[in-house]
């Protein structure tokens, strides 16, 4: 039996998940602020995008993880046809399994050592940004030898991936500042990050799965090889 996975079969799922994801999150963050819902526990930690070890927590880790899968098939793709670049798909592949530990236990908040203000009062985003120009410039080289198409598509998803993880901690650093981070406009402006991570990771696995399709690759899961009969000796 073949199984096939392809960009048109995986849209769907995909895009449903992400939006009951969210839809779920956003609502009870407002049935929250309007009924005063217990953030302890209830359905307010279960599925809110603004805390960890939730519903939203685990979506996040789990798309990650396939990006990470998908890019070393990539990377031994890369390797078994001699296209070049591998390292740059091991090193991607890494970084997304990285992502997806980070989502699980914050580390990224353990590197918040500046004592800042105002939309740097999260201060882990200076580093942050450090480490999103380092590697942009380390793969200029890398997206060009990717069809252009597939290089543009990888763009935009990871502008929305940065646009989301770094760029919108700065008005939600602000906001905290401000106001605190127990309040309706933390959760929407929080809600608002998370979905663009989301949908960039969503948006770089159906691109991603497009790429191999168009390369060649095929999975295939087999026991080993059964040894050959010796032919009889006449």
């Amino acid at each position: 039996m073949d199984i096939v996975l392809s960009k048109s079969t995986l849209r769907l799922p995909f895009f449903v998940t992400l939006c009951l994801v969210v839809s779920a999150g956003v609502l009870v963050e407002v049935l929250g602020a309007l009924y005063g819902l217990p953030t302890q526990h209830g359905i307010v930690p279960l599925f809110s995008l603004s805390y960890e070890a939730n519903v939203p927590t685990f979506y996040s880790a789990v798309i990650l993880s396939i990006a990470s899968l998908l890019l070393m098939f990539a990377a031994a793709s890369a390797k078994k046809s001699g296209a070049g670049f591998v390292p740059h798909w091991w090193v991607l592949a890494l970084g997304f399994a990285y992502i997806a530990v980070d989502e699980v236990f914050s580390i990224h908040e353990m590197t918040g050592f500046l004592d800042l203000s105002g939309v740097f009062y999260f201060s882990w985003v200076v580093p942050a940004f450090v480490v999103v120009l380092v590697v942009a410039l380390s793969y200029l080289r890398f997206l060009r030898h990717l069809p252009r198409r597939t290089s543009i598509r990888f763009l935009i998803a990871g502008a929305i991936f940065v646009g989301g993880a770094v760029a919108m901690e700065l008005p939600l650093g602000y906001w905290t500042e401000k106001h605190g981070s127990h309040n309706l406009g933390y959760g929407l402006i929080d809600a608002v990050e998370e979905s663009l991570e989301m949908l960039g990771i969503n948006l770089f696995i159906l691109w991603l799965v497009d790429h191999l399709a168009e390369t060649g690759v095929v999975v295939r899961f087999a026991t080993s090889e059964p040894s050959p009969i010796p032919e009889k000796m006449p």
